[in-house]
């Protein structure tokens, strides 16, 4: 019995030292940047959102970054400070806020696995109207000039594709390997350019490239793509991690060097 306990506490410090994620935190904790939480409240909802501020003379574009089917972990807040790092407003909202009255936020549940499956469980629609609710937030921050942008990672990636059906004051949409809507009628009501970011070795999502390729031409919408080879799903995050593959560590700087020019039009 001893030796049972021994091992699911072993399996539970794992799994809360991998959903920690230390070397995020440590590049958080280095940031020079203004990090808060904020509450963004709609109807009876209440979407917490980790908000970072670029160190610039002027008003700026903002950046909604939609986390992986983790949750908002400590990854996610770190890529939103290196979005804040480039000159822009960042906002990663919490989809999980309020998900139950002992887990209000992604910090609350003991694992990514736990965070998973509850992400399983929300409604489509207060999925999107929890991201609307950030954008409208943030596009009104007396430091922003209005335009937002939108990337999502995996699951969020996702749910990036499908804000761009909803929310017409989204200006570019940045997909990373998410999926796509199959439906010429919500392809039909985007109005911001698309932009995926792909991983060689991601078949699963790959697959359904062609087929979001030829409605996104039939709607005469503007979808561009690449395929970074070589790299696996997920690839801005474990690229990001020292212990990454060449492979992804590569990737994430080629996306970094194409995110750039994507934001610099808007």
């Amino acid at each position: 019995m001893k030796k049972l306990f021994f091992l699911f506490s072993l399996v539970s410090i794992l799994g809360m030292q991998a959903f920690a994620q230390d070397f995020a935190l440590a590049q958080l904790e280095k940031s020079p940047r203004h990090h808060e939480w904020v509450e963004v409240k709609y109807g009876n909802r209440t979407v917490h959102c980790f908000v970072v501020y670029p160190e610039k003379p002027k008003n700026t574009p903002a950046v909604i970054v939609i986390h992986e089917n983790r949750g908002l972990t400590d990854w996610v807040r770190s890529l939103a400070d290196q979005v804040a790092a480039e000159g822009y407003i960042a906002i990663a909202p919490d989809l999980l806020s309020e998900f139950s009255e002992s887990k209000k936020r992604t910090s609350d549940f003991i694992n990514s696995d736990s965070a998973r499956n509850a992400l399983s469980q929300l409604k489509p629609e207060q999925v999107i109207n929890d991201i609307n609710a950030a954008q409208a937030y943030i596009a009104k921050l007396p430091s922003c000039n209005g335009k937002t942008a939108i990337m999502g990672f995996c699951w969020g990636g996702g749910q990036c594709f499908r804000s761009a059906t909803n929310n017409p004051n989204i200006s570019a949409a940045l997909v990373f390997y998410g999926g796509s809507p199959d439906k010429a009628e919500d392809i039909a009501r985007i109005k911001a350019p698309v932009y995926g970011f792909y991983a060689e070795n991601d078949q699963r999502i790959n697959a359904m490239i062609p087929k979001t390729e030829e409605l996104m031409k039939a709607a005469n919408k503007k979808y561009e793509y690449e395929i970074y080879k070589g790299a696996g799903h997920a690839f801005m995050r474990l690229g990001d991690d020292p212990a990454g593959s060449a492979e992804n560590k590569q990737a994430r700087i080629d996306a970094w060097q194409r995110i750039r020019k994507i934001l610099e039009k808007m």
